[in-house]
């Protein structure tokens, strides 16, 4: 191979990889693609309705991030997320907590509910 062709390769691996870094989503996947399985229990948008999953919608990123990780070692003990996050890199967790705690929350505080004496 040519010196210059060498170098033109190199340099189209590294700002490849610089914007793979700069996105968090892995090479050859994209963000959408990655929060695809998130939403049949969290909602399309990260605001699902059924109060058994939380939502992630406005979530800190590194809370989201923590708690994947946290799936991932066994830490937090749920059969299916564990099953989902198992084969998730850094980047992809990383990814999807950014688009997340990107994403309009619909999270409250308790100030709208009743407290009974």
């Amino acid at each position: 191979m040519k010196p210059n062709r060498l170098l033109a390769l190199l340099a189209g691996c590294l700002v490849a990889n610089a914007f793979a870094a700069e996105t968090g989503a892995a090479p050859g996947k994209t963000v959408e693609d990655l929060v695809k399985p998130c939403a049949a229990c969290h909602g399309a948008d990260g605001n699902g309705t059924n109060s058994q999953y939380p939502r992630l919608a406005g979530q800190y990123h590194d809370y989201l991030a923590r708690a994947m990780k946290e799936y991932q070692s066994g830490e937090r003990q749920n059969a299916i997320m564990a099953g989902f996050v198992k084969t998730l890199s850094d980047a992809d967790i990383e990814a999807i907590s950014r688009y997340y705690a990107a994403m309009p929350g619909k999270l409250d505080d308790l100030s709208r509910h009743e407290q009974g004496d």
